[in-house]
């Protein structure tokens, strides 16, 4: 789930306030609308991860199921989870229509309801890496991944067009004081500082995914209508308030188009990182 990229603070951060904020800021728009663009990654996470038919997976923060459809389609026995209730019908249905077999659950990342070592193999995309409890979430997944088990993730990185994007709403609307930064999850640094001794090796590849759309007002357009965080951005500010932040979301999107048609093609840097579990 989603939170602003900032430096952190020494001040203690309110994590259930701002875990009631981001399930606010998720339940609203759709993220199914812009999360079945991002499919090609869950994809290539079940290859890096090297899954095979009939392995235990639990995708946790999985949206509407990008990698849980992934494993599926690999005959893994996947559980997919998020705590958006509405997200998991959205990959239901998609299971559904391609007659995969999938347990769907809905469960928060910093409190997975599963015994210890249940999964051959954790994954997430662009989900875990929101929690507010940033350590929590690390731990969970480790205690849910049985030893020599891997976990998969996808994480924006701080300097890709996301990272950058999250950025700018905090500009304009600042987070609270003290809240860790998502962006660690797209360090490898930041990453070992979470799964510590628990990862026995930890391997992050850069990776980038590119946002084709129409036009950048046309990326700018769906964001505002459909993800969440950006939706209630506008939100909660007033005409001037909003002009600003729109002139520099189309700024930070032809800063990174690499269109020459008009069209949108924007890469946005991010980490796909195998750690295989301890």
């Amino acid at each position: 789930m989603s939170a602003v990229l900032h430096a952190t603070s020494p001040a203690a951060p309110d994590l259930a306030a701002l875990k009631a904020r981001q399930h606010a800021a998720w339940s609203s728009g759709d993220f199914s609308v812009i999360g079945t663009t991002l499919q090609i990654v869950g994809e290539s996470l079940c290859e890096a991860v090297d899954l095979p038919a009939g392995a235990r997976v639990l995708d946790v923060a999985a949206g509407n199921g990008n990698a849980t459809l992934a494993a599926a389609r690999r005959f893994a026995e996947v559980t997919s989870t998020d705590y958006i209730p509405a997200l998991l019908e959205n990959g239901r249905k998609r299971a559904e229509a391609e007659g995969l077999k999938v347990r769907f659950q809905e469960a928060d990342a910093e409190a997975l309801p599963f015994p210890e070592a249940s999964f051959d193999v954790v994954l997430s995309t662009y989900g875990v890496m929101f929690a507010p409890n940033q350590q929590r979430a690390a731990a969970e997944m480790l205690r849910v991944c049985r030893p020599g088990g891997k976990i998969g993730l996808a994480n924006w990185t701080p300097e890709g067009l996301i990272g950058q994007l999250f950025r700018i709403i905090g500009k304009h609307l600042p987070p609270p004081p003290g809240v860790p930064s998502p962006a660690i999850w797209g360090m490898e640094q930041g990453l070992r500082g979470l799964f510590g001794s628990g990862a026995a090796r930890i391997v992050a590849t850069p990776r980038s995914f590119v946002f084709r759309y129409r036009s950048a007002a046309h990326w700018l357009q769906m964001f505002r209508d459909w993800y969440g965080p950006v939706l209630k951005a506008f939100a909660a500010l007033d005409a001037a308030g909003q002009a600003a932040l729109e002139a520099d979301i189309l700024a930070l999107l032809e800063r990174f188009n690499r269109a020459k048609d008009g069209t949108l093609a924007a890469p946005s840097c991010y980490l796909e990182v195998v750690v295989t579990r301890a």
